[in-house]
């Protein structure tokens, strides 16, 4: 399988019908079916590293202030136990703990569902460990990449800039200057390979921080990134920035 970084934005992806839904559902036609996906999302942002292993994870509504109609879809995805299991025990040098509380939170099941309507293929979410440096979040996704022989799709769902402080609410058309610099850093990066580059940003922290100030939404793309492993290509699919501060771009890895 291919890996994918997914850039998610508004919970109303789920329910809207627009380009950027759009491109998601080209990225599902442009490959194989998988046999399950993992998804590390944006919105499990806690200190530890967790996997969901749950038979029937939860639809989780980590938002507030939208519709009615948002609250009431959901995900009914199965769970894959026997694969959070798997995951757990073959980094042994990583703790990775089984977790029955989560469930699919917006970064995955509103994206899935587009992708994946029928909710068919099982799913399985892995946190983002926030006290960890970037370099190991790339190395842990170097650490998964065995799962793609495995027909998992692994997805990395976040947004390549990500300032809701930042947004333009008034105008979504409008891009910030640095937010459009910081994006083409990236494209750079990956255009030259310069995997340092995408994990440390020499000289370029004041850039980060407008773009991230918190890293919660950049880090899922080192996961997709560090499971494509070193021989790799990538599509770029939903290139746009919104509202100022918000890049919906989106890359397949493979």
């Amino acid at each position: 399988m291919p890996t994918l970084f997914v850039g998610h934005g508004s919970p109303m992806n789920a329910v809207e019908e627009n380009e950027f839904t759009e491109g998601w559902r080209e990225i599902a036609e442009s490959i194989a079916i998988p046999n399950a996906i993992l998804c590390v999302s944006a919105h499990w942002f806690i200190p530890s590293t967790k996997v969901t292993a749950m038979e029937r994870p939860k639809t989780i509504y980590d938002f507030y202030g939208f519709p009615p109609a948002l609250y009431e879809q959901q995900y009914p995805a199965p769970g894959a136990p026997e694969l959070a299991n798997t995951i757990s025990e073959s980094i042994k040098d990583i703790s990775i703990r089984p977790d029955q509380s989560w469930g699919l939170d917006h970064g995955t099941w509103v994206v899935l569902r587009q992708m994946y309507p029928d909710a068919n293929i099982p799913t399985l979410q892995l946190s983002i460990d926030y006290t960890k440096p970037p370099r190991f979040h790339f190395e842990l996704g170097k650490r998964l990449a065995f799962l793609r022989d495995q027909g998992v799709l692994i997805i990395g769902s976040g947004n390549l800039v990500h300032n809701l402080l930042a947004v333009d609410w008034h105008n979504p058309g409008s891009i910030h200057k640095y937010a459009l610099e910081f994006e083409n850093v990236v494209l750079s990066a990956l255009n030259e390979k310069d995997i340092e580059m995408l994990i440390d940003f020499p000289n370029l922290q004041d850039l980060v921080k407008k773009a991230h100030p918190t890293l919660d939404h950049y880090l899922p793309l080192l996961y997709a990134k560090g499971a494509a492993g070193s021989d790799w290509t990538y599509d770029i699919h939903n290139q746009r920035i919104i509202l100022g501060s918000i890049s919906m771009t989106s890359f397949k890895f493979g």
